[in-house]
């Protein structure tokens, strides 16, 4: 049951985020056309694009040639139809796509709609004013969440499997055991009430592993930020919100719209500040998560580049090793605030529902 139900609840995190982050971040403002990334603006523009979202996975780049190494993913926009190619048509968003007789360029991240030339429009704010295409192209993010997605469902396909055999899980099942049991016995079963936890167990499960695991992937070198994309972020609190909506009883509703037990001029009062409290809690969610992977992120990036900068002052050797040890004590530290996002996410996850379904007397 737990497996099923989990494999319900990631495919819907998936599809939701997915819709969310589609051209949701921005990508570089334009490429590197070669030379090494030793200036400060070049510097602060590289650790900008690993941050972003793109439509093209780029594995890391030549810097002296400009050669960007990696591979295209599938651009998919209706525009009075179904337009379907590669990104490689961009050519890393420096060229016009052509597709069934429409152009189309990519400028900050976005896809809009131009002439044969590339043309852009603008307005005097400087935004471009070129119809937008709906995008719903399968960008880094995407692929990130998709392949987080298909682990969490093998590692508890794996867990599900295991206890065919007996009561004790084999294989990854043995590391996986404690930390559900973990989720269940430290968040659900205390914030949530021995009677109603086990309805909420797989969204909290798959919630708790869904997070640590993408948070575990934006520490590769592969430039996956899932988790600090803030669509994925509001995708994730939506969930929390709406759960906790539609569970909520006639105590939760009473609370907000007439707080029983006070003053009739009290009751006026705290009605407004009930219904924006429904609001600040998923909104700290979002807020938290994504800030707090974010500035991780940016920060070991920004230690990293101590190597370069400080090489005039110290020395290539002294600034290589003031850049190395900083950067792992802030990664080692990095590995436990992506556990420690994805406790915090679940565990006030089930105390807001803990919240709503609590039986007064």
């Amino acid at each position: 049951m737990i497996k099923k139900n989990t494999a319900f609840f990631t495919l819907l995190v998936i599809l939701f985020a997915s819709s969310l982050a589609f051209g949701s971040n921005d990508e570089e403002a334009g490429h590197s056309t070669g030379g090494a990334v030793d200036t400060k603006e070049e510097i602060d523009e590289y650790i900008h694009h690993h941050l972003r979202d793109s439509h093209d996975f780029t594995l890391f780049t030549l810097g002296e040639s400009g050669t960007h190494i990696g591979f295209p993913l599938p651009v998919i926009l209706w525009d009075d139809g179904l337009h379907v190619f590669m990104s490689s048509k961009f050519h890393h968003d420096t060229e016009v796509a052509e597709s069934n007789g429409n152009y189309y360029a990519v400028h900050h991240g976005k896809i809009y709609k131009t002439n044969a030339e590339g043309h852009m429009e603008y307005d005097e704010h400087h935004h471009p004013t070129n119809p937008t295409p709906l995008d719903l192209s399968i960008t880094k993010n995407v692929v990130g969440m998709i392949f987080a997605g298909l682990l969490l469902l093998l590692m508890f396909g794996s867990l599900a499997k295991s206890y065919k055999n007996g009561p004790i899980p084999t294989g990854v099942g043995r590391f996986l055991e404690p930390l559900v049991i973990y989720v269940r016995d430290e968040m659900a079963r205390p914030n949530i009430g021995e009677k109603h936890y086990q309805k909420f167990m797989p969204y909290l499960l798959t919630a708790f592993f869904y997070i640590w695991i993408l948070n575990l992937m934006g520490m590769t070198p592969l430039g996956f930020n899932v988790t600090g994309n803030i669509a994925v972020t509001v995708c994730l609190a939506l969930f929390t919100f709406f759960i906790v909506q539609f569970s909520g009883n006639k105590d939760y509703w009473k609370h907000i719209f007439w707080m029983p037990g006070v003053p009739v001029p009290m009751k006026i009062i705290l009605m407004p500040i009930e219904i924006i409290g429904m609001f600040t809690k998923p909104f700290a969610l979002l807020i938290r998560l994504f800030a707090n992977m974010t500035a991780g992120h940016f920060v070991v990036m920004s230690l990293i580049a101590l190597s370069i900068t400080m090489k005039a002052a110290f020395g290539p050797a002294a600034a290589m090793g003031m850049s190395f040890f900083l950067a792992l004590f802030i990664s080692i530290i990095e590995l436990l605030v992506a556990f420690l996002q994805a406790y915090i996410f679940t565990m006030l996850s089930a105390l807001f529902i803990g919240m709503a379904i609590e039986e007064h007397h």
